[in-house]
């Protein structure tokens, strides 16, 4: 636990210091000195104003006649009140940032809400606060749902734990793969002491540096005269500052900004969230009683002990076993299993599926059983009909089951597409391959279990050749996905955010990266063409696939000169763009018609 505290707090504190915070830094800055005038003005006032004295009072005698003023001796003024004002902000900031974190999606999905409803009120809220600094009365208004509150102030720090909600839901998509963490338990309602311990730890380690520079806004407020002269301009100053950059945020413009600073951040992010210690603690957090496939280096060529198989358990559905049954993994036990994880529309799983399925003729009636278990990687591969005509159309014979909830893929602490989990007939897993590849290494340990398991049994010929073990060319494009989940080599003047929004093609377009040009709307798992639009990819491959959905026209094309032009309609599904005879580095168009949905790129 202290480990994984510690992890998510190192995180949280890279990324509170990262380049997607700065836009946001000054107002934090400012917010943390724009409480009302009148609070600190008044004891500043008080401080500086001389001791009256009587009108034409001097030396001698008149100092003892009654006084004209008061002359009373006056008890030292009293030092400004502390400002709660950068607690407040960040406390806002930790609640909501954990709240909706964790739990964010759930709640869109149940209420029925976009899932960038969030941003959207997390702008709008910063909007409303920067009016607020400028027109007092809306100050008022703002605060006044939470004058119940215990401990809510109606003066000058009212706004600021509002203001910190606000902020809290703009941090969100600002991290790495301990965010992801927490995103996906959240997601899939794997949410324990562990994930809420993690995330309050990144979220106070994402707070710490903006709190001081909120505390600095504060300080500077206090002490520079001219702030204390000029208090309410300065508020309103700070409240044009707000709206200007809830303006810049909605419209993508603080873009430029970030796109011009490195990230500075990304090798220490890299040493901290990406180490041995924090994959294991992080990959703990699906299910730590199977730590013991830890055990299981991917790829060896030799069988090791790694644990009992962990259960087929959240299983929506059973394909080509009798009738639909469920199997089980203590029902397999005599037998040699082979576990494979795969999605329909993955190429690479495509491209393994044929070596799996020749093992299962093969060897099935020598005590071999394979299960397929199909976990979706978009929202289209939860349908069973979809998943039905998948099976179909990739001639799988073996028994599948519909993982949809990522329950079995958490029982295993799986990560790729495709992986395989060999088992042997006592029901411990022996070997673990993850990605393509490796194919006669995997059926000669296939063949060993078999061996084990029935000594003297006669196996039919291996249908693998030693020359099939490596498939995937190095210099390959690795799969390439265009939606904001996931989308890593996009390039553009656009930031590609959720939404709808007009996009421009680079003026130069680097290996292995895509651009868009025309109007897109972005999804979490795909985007949608809103008009003629354009998609521009550089790759290394001899073929090219895309995974398209939705109604239309697709033209590629090369160099202006048109290569292939296809319809798109039904079940997205994948389709071939280029299909070569060499290995070819080079850049296509595919120009599309409005309503086509592209979700992925990938690459043989």
């Amino acid at each position: 636990m202290l480990t994984l505290i510690l992890i998510g707090f190192l995180g949280g504190l890279i990324t509170g210091v990262s380049p997607c915070v700065l836009p946001m830094l000054p107002v934090i800055f400012f917010a943390g000195g724009t409480a009302k005038a009148s609070q600190g003005a008044a004891a500043t006032a008080v401080a500086a104003a001389p001791a009256p004295v009587a009108v034409g009072a001097g030396p001698g005698p008149l100092l003892d006649a009654a006084p004209l003023l008061d002359t009373e001796p006056r008890p030292p003024a009293k030092a400004p009140k502390r400002s709660r004002r950068p607690l407040k902000i960040i406390s806002g900031l930790i609640l909501s940032f954990s709240v909706f974190t964790l739990i964010g999606s759930f709640l869109l999905t149940a209420i029925g809400l976009p899932q960038d409803f969030l941003r959207w009120a997390g702008l709008t809220i910063l909007s409303l606060i920067g009016v607020g600094l400028i027109f007092p009365r809306v100050e008022e208004i703002i605060q006044r749902p939470f004058y119940r509150l215990p401990k809510f102030s109606r003066g000058a720090d009212g706004n600021a734990f509002v203001l910190g909600l606000g902020l809290g839901t703009l941090y969100v998509p600002c991290a790495g793969p301990v965010l992801a963490a927490i995103t996906v338990a959240g997601a899939t309602g794997k949410i324990d002491i562990r994930i809420v311990a993690l995330t309050l730890a990144f979220a106070v380690g994402v707070a710490v540096p903006l709190f001081f520079f909120a505390l600095a806004g504060d300080k500077i407020g206090k002490r520079l005269m001219a702030y204390r002269s000029r208090a309410r301009k300065f508020r309103i100053a700070g409240g044009i500052l707000m709206i200007t950059l809830a303006v810049a945020l909605a419209f993508n413009l603080t873009d430029a900004l970030q796109r011009a600073l490195p990230n500075y951040t990304q090798t220490l992010q890299d040493k901290v969230e990406n180490s041995d210690t924090a994959r294991g603690a992080l990959t703990g957090l699906s299910n730590a009683s199977n730590s013991e496939l830890d055990q299981c280096p991917p790829g060896s060529d030799t069988l090791a002990s790694c644990g009992k198989a962990p259960a087929f358990e959240g299983i929506d559905k059973w394909f080509n076993t009798p009738g639909g049954s469920a199997l089980s993994v203590d029902g397999l036990k005599g037998k040699v299993t082979l576990v494979d994880f795969w999605t329909y529309s993955c190429i690479n799983c495509q491209r393994s599926i044929p070596h799996v399925e020749s093992w299962y003729k093969a060897y099935a009636a020598s005590g071999l059983e394979v299960v397929g278990v199909h976990t979706p990687e978009f929202a289209f591969e939860k349908e069973a009909g979809n998943v039905q005509q998948g099976i179909k159309d990739q001639g799988v014979t073996y028994p599948v089951a519909m993982d949809n909830s990522y329950t079995t893929w958490t029982n295993y602490r799986n990560r790729y597409w495709p992986a395989e989990y060999l088992i042997d007939a006592s029901g411990t897993v022996r070997h673990i391959k993850f990605g393509e590849g490796d194919y006669a290494q995997t059926e000669n340990l296939i063949r060993e279990l078999l061996t084990a398991a029935n000594p003297g049994a006669t196996l039919p010929a291996p249908v693998e050749s030693a020359g099939e073990a490596v498939a995937v060319d190095a210099q390959t494009t690795p799969e390439t996905y265009l939606a904001y989940t996931g989308s890593k080599n996009y390039i553009g003047d656009t930031k590609l955010t959720i939404g709808a929004a007009t996009f421009t093609l680079p003026s130069s377009q680097p290996a292995d990266t895509y651009g868009l040009q025309g109007p897109w709307k972005v999804g979490t798992q795909e985007i949608t063409a809103q008009g003629a639009a354009e998609i521009q990819l550089n790759y290394q491959a001899t073929k090219v696939y895309a995974v398209l959905g939705g109604s239309g026209q697709v033209t590629v094309k090369r160099d202006g000169a048109v290569l292939s032009t296809f319809q798109v309609s039904g079940t997205p599904h994948l389709y071939p763009i280029v299909d070569g005879a060499d290995h070819e580095q080079a850049t296509i168009e595919l120009d599309v018609t409005p309503g086509i949905q592209a979700y992925t790129f990938t690459f043989g």
